[in-house]
């Protein structure tokens, strides 16, 4: 999990904003196949957009306890029933954010 400042989440943030969800959390709750399939997913991207149900079985404070104890992705907003993820891609082909994000740590 990385430590982002405050400039560094509201770009991260503002990047989102426009992004759809594109994992849903529901009745079935997390498991590490569950975050296996975000990691996947992160190959081709370096931020995620999730949208939490109401019939979910998990709180969203446990869904990110779970998140850092079982990954190295960085939760960078939650907000009513989403959250936005970050992890910075290794491929530079997928690099669209995170050079972005590494200026703004200086």
């Amino acid at each position: 999990m990385l430590i982002l400042t405050g400039k560094q989440k509201r770009f991260i943030r503002s990047q989102a904003n426009e992004l759809p969800a594109i994992f849903s959390l529901g009745k079935n709750g997390i498991s590490k196949k569950w975050i296996g399939e975000i990691l996947d997913a992160f190959n081709s991207r370096e931020i995620i957009k999730i949208s939490i149900q109401a019939n979910s079985a998990e709180e969203m404070d446990q869904f990110i306890d779970f998140i850092h104890a079982n990954s190295q992705i960085t939760v960078v907003q939650k907000i009513g029933r989403t959250i936005i993820l970050y992890l910075p891609n290794k491929d530079d082909k997928y690099q669209n954010f995170s050079k972005e994000v590494d200026k703004l740590a200086k």
